[in-house]
């Protein structure tokens, strides 16, 4: 896999992964920023939550389950000092669909945590990841 990370102006960056997508990243004004994007760290979150929601979404899909909507909302804390390093996430997991499993939502949650989100997983190296869910009825 590989990327590319162009700097545009100021703290400005266009990031393009393998795939060809592009996306920009910036820092906030207090930095020389515009905001114009996410912040680096913002997208390591964004990319953990993409790669566990997949995993889950696809997991229950296969166990039959009638999936409608899955949400996961994430909370971080960084270390105070440099480097500021993700000390704690939190995932919660809103699931939607008909008549669903609580122990299949469980187990696609806990598969997706200790087997195979490579993100969360790699930053649990580093941080203490944690994660729950709740279970809606639509």
């Amino acid at each position: 896999m590989k990327a590319r990370v162009k700097w545009v102006e100021e703290v400005t960056f266009m990031g393009q992964a393998e795939s060809g997508h592009a996306v920009v990243m910036d820092g906030p004004p207090d930095h020389g920023g515009r905001n114009l994007g996410p912040r680096p760290m913002e997208l390591l979150l964004l990319g953990m939550g993409g790669c566990t929601a997949f995993d889950v979404v696809s997991i229950l899909r296969k166990s039959r389950q009638a999936i409608t909507d899955c949400v996961a909302e994430i909370d971080a804390e960084r270390a105070e000092t440099d480097p500021k390093v993700f000390t704690k996430i939190h995932v919660h997991f809103i699931i939607t669909g008909k008549d669903l499993a609580e122990k299949l939502v469980q187990r696609a949650v806990e598969l997706s945590a200790d087997k195979y989100c490579s993100a969360s997983i790699m930053l649990g190296k580093v941080a203490v990841v944690t994660h729950d869910f709740e279970i809606r009825e639509g």
